[in-house]
């Protein structure tokens, strides 16, 4: 981006946004690349981590939680940090490094799940057009091997470490079932996504969901209290099974509040 946006005179305030997990001997590595990025551009580097934000490091959850559900957490807790560190460096759009392989991965992923919702949202290249902070994919077209491949030839310095958590996550099979049918099938990856983006949802027959303020922490969510403070909720009270399970958690504040 700062080199197209020197190219063609942009006029862009682009500013470096990193997200702090906490997994010891993969974040740590690749926030060593990030500053080397933000050396050799010479951007502003923001540095937000789940510890400051939530009191807790995905190592430590990964200890409680055990490595079924862990992707859930860090993938709810990932979105709502970008959206606070956008908020603290003032930024008006977010764009995230989101390429062509991961898309295909997230349109699969809804199918599978029956997410009608968040099918018709994945393939957008730009969300929340009316919100107060669009995000956008520069790369949804491009495949991340030509990423790489890019920034070999460029010698630039990139990291690409899967997370030590990643193997047992649900996007990992989802993967290696594109995989094979790319090797039959070169274009699959491209063909999914312009498929999705052909698929239209009749709203009257279904309900959507409809964006509100979380009542607790006010950042944005399709329920009165969003998936984040739930999760959170979870955790700092030994509930981590119920608040996988949003019915589970608003059934026993229920039960709370009839008592």
């Amino acid at each position: 981006m700062t080199t197209l946006n020197e190219r063609y005179d942009y006029g862009l305030n682009l500013e470096l946004l990193s997200v702090d997990e906490g997994i010891t001997g993969y974040r740590d590595d690749s926030l060593e690349t990030v500053k080397k990025n933000q050396e050799t551009y010479q951007l502003p580097l923001t540095i937000v981590s789940y510890k400051d934000l939530y009191g807790w490091t995905m190592d430590e959850i990964v200890k409680i939680i055990g490595l079924t559900n862990n992707c859930t957490f860090c993938g709810v807790f990932r979105r709502q940090a970008l959206d606070r560190g956008a908020i603290q460096i003032r930024a008006d759009k977010i764009l995230t490094g989101h390429n062509a392989d991961d898309i295909a991965e997230t349109v699969y992923m809804n199918i599978l799940r029956g997410d009608f919702f968040r099918l018709a949202k994945c393939v957008e290249i730009m969300t929340g057009r009316d919100g107060p902070l669009p995000r956008g994919k520069p790369f949804k077209y491009t495949y991340e091997k030509e990423i790489v491949m890019y920034a070999h030839f460029k010698k630039l310095d990139y990291f690409s470490t899967e997370c030590i958590y990643s193997p047992n996550a649900y996007r990992g099979y989802v993967r290696e079932l594109i995989k094979d049918l790319e090797a039959t099938r070169p274009s699959t990856i491209i063909d999914i996504i312009h498929s999705a983006e052909s698929l239209e949802i009749d709203t009257s027959a279904v309900k959507m969901p409809k964006l509100m303020a979380c009542t607790r922490c006010q950042f944005m969510s399709s329920n009165d209290v969003c998936k984040a403070c739930v999760l959170l909720e979870g955790l700092n009270t030994g509930k981590t099974r119920q608040a996988m399970g949003r019915k589970e958690v608003q059934s026993s504040q229920t039960d709370k509040k009839a008592t």
